[in-house]
């Protein structure tokens, strides 16, 4: 457990590598299940070759107040399909020899409160997974889980949205580990056709008050919006409903090369001079 502390996160030498590069960090976001746990798996191997510097994989909720209903009707297919929080563990268990890149869980209070704080942790580290992000869990409770995530090598990531108070901001950025996810839109997740002009301001005062990089999510549908938030300066581009949207709307059996293709574009965005 002291060697863990003492070691640089694997999300923040991922950051560190590619701000060396001059590159901004291509983060998509994979709804684990949907439409199987097995497309998932591919999925997943599909992105990192696709040029992708960190996953954000969403474990599926039946209330998942953050997002919008592409993303919703993600997690509900991957509930009919049978997927649980332990089956995703063990998916990403039996990929860990595979998968290089970081692997942030993105999950609700409600299901990692009922398995318990410690128990996820052990299981989410025994995955080989590098952090995590839950939306809905107020930043007191996130100073207890915090810790446990640090003990295990694991990045509990914080959110700012355009509402938070400069001060909180500053607080949250602060104490959030890896990055600071910077919410572009008031809102739930979903594809946007323009980004919103105070988001630059938004990644300029993180930039000059967080100690961890700052990733724009939220909003971000293709390669337009992944070059504006790399002028802005953010240190990564979220994209998810976009890419979720991909997957679902794919023919069956061709899920996984959409979303390779998809990811392959936006990698060409983000390092475009």
């Amino acid at each position: 457990m002291e060697n863990q502390l003492n070691q640089k996160s694997k999300i923040i030498s991922s950051f560190e590598l590619l701000n060396d590069q001059g590159r901004i960090a291509l983060m998509p976001f994979l709804m684990a299940g949907d439409p199987d746990l097995e497309t998932s798996r591919k999925v997943l191997l599909k992105l990192q070759d696709a040029g992708a510097d960190i996953i954000e994989l969403g474990i599926p909720y039946s209330d998942p107040l953050a997002d919008g209903p592409v993303i919703q009707a993600a997690a509900s297919r991957a509930l009919a399909s049978g997927t649980t929080i332990s089956r995703v563990l063990d998916m990403l268990s039996d990929l860990r020899c595979e998968l290089e890149i970081p692997i942030v869980l993105f999950t609700y209070s409600n299901p990692l409160l009922n398995v318990g704080m410690d128990c996820f942790c052990d299981r989410a580290a025994e995955a080989g997974v590098s952090g995590l992000v839950v939306p809905d869990l107020p930043l007191e409770e996130a100073e207890k889980l915090s810790p446990l995530a640090s003990d295990r090598g694991i990045d509990l990531v914080l959110l700012v949205a355009p509402t938070t108070p400069k001060e909180r901001m500053k607080t949250i950025s602060r104490k959030s580990k890896g990055f600071t996810y910077l919410v572009s839109v008031t809102g739930v997740t979903g594809e946007r056709t323009n980004m919103e002009s105070r988001v630059e301001l938004l990644v300029h005062q993180l930039k000059s008050s967080s100690l961890s990089p700052v990733a724009v999510g939220f909003g971000i549908s293709g390669p337009e919006q992944i070059k504006q938030v790399r002028e802005w300066g953010a240190d990564g581009a979220i994209v998810g409903s976009a890419l979720v949207k991909r997957i679902a709307n794919a023919q069956k059996g061709l899920e996984v090369q959409a979303a390779g293709n998809f990811c392959a574009e936006l990698r060409r965005a983000a390092d475009e001079k």
